[in-house]
């Protein structure tokens, strides 16, 4: 995969670049993939769900609200979308388990780490559009990611 720099460098009309906020702490440094939205306030059901189906290469991009008083992913539900073939989660919010999260085969940017759980009420929405660090995700555009940032496109460039 091509890095971020390098995508910004050839499609400068077309992609947007995420304010640089996220940490990268998955054992996959580089991902990308077709996103895939999920938006919750610290209650991680909606993710949970969606590691249990298959990723196909996607990446799921979940709008936690920024919270940091909760953490929207752990190392079991991480594993679990490894699995089941995801490319990656970026988190606009916290993960845990982040040793764990940095041995598994899956790309992960959060804004930081919170060992709390969240409460599983059943409480979010999918596949709607979430706006975060200055760029709006659409389900079906595309998302890439690595330790230079994260940058967005409606289509695929890879």
């Amino acid at each position: 995969m091509k890095s971020t720099p390098d995508l910004c460098d050839q499609y400068p009309e077309l992609v947007q670049v995420v304010e640089p906020m996220f940490s990268n702490y998955g054992g996959r440094e580089r991902f990308g993939g077709e996103i895939v939205t999920v938006k919750c306030f610290e209650d991680n059901s909606c993710v949970k769900a969606l590691v249990d189906t298959e990723g196909q290469g996607r990446v799921m991009v979940v709008d936690g609200g920024g919270s940091m008083r909760r953490a929207c992913l752990g190392d079991m539900l991480a594993e679990k979308a490894s699995v089941n073939g995801w490319s990656g989660l970026i988190i606009y919010g916290c993960i845990r388990d982040v040793d764990e999260i940095m041995t598994t085969d899956i790309g992960v940017q959060a804004l930081g780490t919170q060992p709390m759980k969240t409460d599983k009420k059943g409480i979010g929405e999918t596949q709607i559009p979430v706006t975060f660090g200055g760029v709006t995700f659409t389900p079906g555009d595309y998302v890439y990611a690595d330790n230079n940032g994260i940058v967005v496109a409606p289509q695929q460039l890879i």
